[in-house]
């Protein structure tokens, strides 16, 4: 939407929103994750053909979609500079998959490897400017780390739900534990990280919907909501004590999915790194 042509919009824009089509983002490789920069997946141009050679890794939606958008270096002197991004159909010659990873969490979507050999594709495929890879990259990951945001805040607030159900039901010492401080304090900080969360979210889209530049509040939103999941999935097992611990009962799965909300579209240390610098750029020495 924000970097095709026309053309690109109506053979894939349009069938991806529909939802008749699935895609996949091919960034991160079996040799970077965190350094978007260093790819060492190629672009030649052959003439008027491009000439992919290389592979993605940890790719979402891999064996499920009807196209990749590729990073790959089409100038490697000119390092993030030379990156470029290209429209892959998985269905084109040379293109392929590796195996379906058994994931811990996030079970629900396959993961996988994204194989390029030799794969030509027209020189329509380039998707923006050639060297426009990178900015391209950037601004994926920003969104994305809005969708990554809500999707933890999720996690977190079925958690609190989960473990304030649980607690009201469940009788030690003749009476409901929900009465006990110590569960009461568990489930007050469960809910302050809720709501802490929701407002970072919300405040990152509502930036994002009004075309302001939101880089640093969607990482701030990513970062909170991802620890808060990880902290109430913790907490929501605690709660339950042994039934939080059997796939009985949701909380294990909870604690199983929010793992990854710290770790893909960027770690927790990669958004702290974001957070940081954007400060130092608004306040400058």
């Amino acid at each position: 939407m924000k970097f095709g042509t026309e053309a690109q919009k109506a053979d894939y824009l349009v069938p991806f929103a529909t939802g008749a089509k699935l895609g996949c983002f091919g960034l991160s490789e079996p040799g970077n994750g965190s350094d978007s920069a260093a790819a060492s997946t190629t672009a030649t141009l052959d003439g008027d053909t491009w000439v992919l050679n290389g592979t993605k890794a940890w790719i979402t939606n891999a064996h499920d979609a009807h196209c990749a958008i590729v990073i790959a270096t089409t100038d490697k002197s000119k390092k993030h500079r030379g990156l470029s991004a290209f429209l892959v159909p998985t269905d084109a010659p040379g293109f392929s998959v590796g195996k379906k990873e058994d994931k811990l969490g996030i079970r629900a979507s396959s993961t996988g490897n994204l194989i390029m050999e030799n794969v030509r594709l027209d020189r329509s495929a380039l998707l923006g400017s050639e060297g426009e890879g990178f900015k391209i990259a950037m601004t994926t990951l920003d969104g994305g780390r809005i969708g990554i945001a809500a999707q933890a805040l999720g996690i977190a607030q079925a958690s609190l739900e989960c473990a304030i159900d649980y607690a009201q039901q469940r009788k030690a010492f003749d009476q409901p534990i929900a009465k006990l401080q110590a569960i009461q304090f568990k489930l007050a900080d469960m809910a302050m990280r809720v709501e802490g969360a929701r407002l970072l979210t919300h405040r990152a889209a509502a930036m994002k919907t009004n075309k302001e530049n939101y880089t640093k509040e969607a990482a701030m939103a990513k970062l909170a909501a991802s620890e808060a999941a990880t902290a109430n999935a913790h907490a929501a097992i605690q709660v339950l004590g042994g039934m939080g611990y059997v796939t009985e009962m949701p909380a294990e799965r909870y604690y199983r999915d929010a793992r990854i909300t710290e770790i893909y579209e960027g770690t927790s240390e990669i958004q702290r790194l974001v957070i940081a610098g954007r400060l130092l750029k608004e306040y400058p020495a």
